[in-house]
């Protein structure tokens, strides 16, 4: 196999795994909600913004981080100075995983309010334990061997869900059973959910110390027979921070925007507004943990997509090879809009059947569902302005997605504030605001891709098709599905399975009706389709149902 499909394939394996652990993360927080309730979604979602930000900082950009260290020193046989790095590493993430569990285990009443506080002391040894599992994954992915991260993600994700619930269950129980009232009950569930966090890093740590062991003999014998000369200790620290310190920079600030409109929704809300506390979490737990969860699921679809072939465009742009590497932008960002923009109007169109599916609780399915129609439109900006914040890292333009992420936050704080303080739109205010953010993203990212590349699109195939393509399959998602639902009604009990199969037979329809005016208009080719991961497979069954031409 060659080195350019190794990478293709490694990044495959990487992209697959994380599309499976992102759907058994959607799948396990219904019965969850179910369990903790809006309120306790809302303590759990305040605690776990904080503590990703943390973890960010800290321990979470160190894969990418070693992982380009060590493989340059591997690609020249330096396997003495690799291990090194390894160690140097280990100390980094211990001192400053460490010191960022201390921080939010003794900081977070300053961070969080109310029964948040106790959530959010449950995550802060995570924070700790999570350091060396980065630092292996880190290790592997140096190597060019993305199974055991891959593997260890699917471990984390099924363990997460099942302690989760579980526990979440049993804590519950255990606050009913000493009369405890609903937001203590709400508070015990949201410790629960955080253990199921807490449980599925442990375990992903276990199985990647455990391929570790396995391969030790083999490192082992590499370093002795190794001759380069070691890289001091201090050097090897410098490189480390120099390399981390642009990546949590960059990281930091893009997933920050979630994490300060939290906070400012709860202060706001609470001290200025005069609202019950175990209100505003309640309606904050109705945004983060139903309305916004489901509509950051397609948007890791087409990240999911668009990174089996970003490897390919940084090597092309390495090489010098200009005009590869913008066919190969163009190509995402098709393959992204296809996704994307359908899934926007898929979301917009069955919001309230979607929610209903996923979280059936009546007396906040509308709620929900207004808020999922409004952030359905971010599903095509954070589609875009993701891949676009890639490609820009992948261009050595490592600054800018920084730059404009920083710009996005600010302008989208005031209007938060505003919003907040002089309307009554509650948590609408979080949904609009979301918008403003990505769409801000998209175009300031857009912008510097294009100056980068000096690049020029096909509008209508880019753009105008699939938007055409999405509206029928929106109008014909819509309509299949009043009319399958009110035909169900009458012959089952149940509104709930009533309303799964009017959901499923409207999905479908629907794929079929943009299938059709995709290919149809030409807005998709074989040609480019056979370029697309599984094109073959795609290909195949668009004939067989006869939807392309044989």
């Amino acid at each position: 196999m060659s080195k350019k499909k190794s990478i293709i394939v490694q990044g495959s394996i990487l992209a697959t795994a994380g599309f499976i652990s992102r759907i058994i993360g959607l799948l396990y927080q219904a019965p969850l909600t179910g369990i903790i309730g809006d309120e306790g979604n809302g303590y759990y979602s305040t605690a776990y913004q904080i503590y990703s930000i943390v973890l960010l900082i800290s321990s979470y950009s160190i894969p990418s981080a070693m992982s380009k260290i060590i493989s340059q020193r591997l690609a020249v046989h330096e396997y003495r100075n690799a291990q090194r790095i390894f160690h140097c590493a280990l100390i980094y993430v211990f001192i400053v995983g460490g010191v960022g569990t201390l921080f939010v285990f003794f900081g977070a009443p300053l961070l969080v309010d109310g029964y948040s506080i106790p959530v959010l002391r449950f995550f802060a040894p995570i924070i700790f334990i999570f350091g060396p599992l980065g630092v292996l994954r880190g290790y592997f992915q140096a190597h060019r061997t993305m199974v055991p991260t891959s593997v260890s993600q699917l471990v984390e994700q099924f363990l997460n869900a099942f302690v989760s619930v579980g526990a979440a269950f049993f804590l519950v129980k255990l606050a009913v059973s000493r009369n405890s009232d609903d937001s203590v009950q709400a508070m015990y569930g949201a410790i629960g959910s955080a253990l199921g966090t807490g449980s599925g890093v442990v375990i992903a740590l276990l199985f990647m110390l455990f391929v570790y062991s396995i391969n030790r003999d083999v490192i082992k014998r590499k370093v002795i027979h190794d001759k380069h000369k070691d890289l001091g200790y201090r050097e090897i620290f410098l490189l480390l921070i120099m390399i981390v310190t642009p990546i949590v920079f960059s990281t930091a600030i893009y997933n920050f925007s979630n994490t300060l409109n939290y906070t400012l929704f709860t202060k706001i809300m609470t001290y200025s507004r005069g609202i019950p506390h175990n209100e505003t979490v309640t309606r904050l737990g109705v945004y983060s943990r139903k309305a916004l969860v489901i509509s950051n699921f397609p948007t890791s679809i087409a990240a999911a997509a668009a990174a089996t072939i970003m490897p390919s465009i940084s090597t092309y742009y390495a090489q010098k090879n200009y005009d590869r590497t913008e066919q190969m932008i163009k190509k995402v960002y098709r393959m992204i809009n296809m996704i994307a923009i359908p899934s926007a109007v898929g979301l917009f169109v069955l919001a309230d059947p979607i929610i209903m599916l996923m979280f059936p609780q009546k007396s906040t399915l509308h709620e929900a569902g207004v808020l999922m129609q409004l952030l359905a439109i971010t599903v095509v900006f954070y589609s875009i302005s993701t891949v676009s914040n890639a490609i820009l890292q992948g261009i050595g333009r490592v600054n800018i997605p920084a730059i404009n992420a920083a710009v996005a936050l600010v302008v989208q704080t005031i209007i938060l504030v505003v919003l907040l303080l002089y309307t009554n739109l509650g948590n609408k205010a979080l949904a609009i605001v979301t918008i403003v953010y990505s769409l801000l993203m998209c175009i300031l990212n857009e912008h510097a891709v294009s100056k980068a590349m000096d690049m020029k699109y096909d509008i209508m195939k880019m753009y105008i098709i699939p938007v055409v393509a999405s509206a029928i399959m929106g109008l014909v998602a819509f309509f299949v599905y009043k009319i399958a639902d009110i035909g169900l009604s009458f012959i089952m009990d149940r509104d709930y399975f009533a309303n799964l199969i009017a959901v499923a037979i409207a999905i479908f329809s629907g794929v079929i009706a943009y299938a059709i005016g995709m290919v149809r208009t030409k807005g998709v080719t074989e040609e480019e389709l056979l370029g697309f991961p599984k094109g073959v497979k795609i290909v195949n069954l668009l004939k067989k149902t006869h939807i392309m031409k044989k």
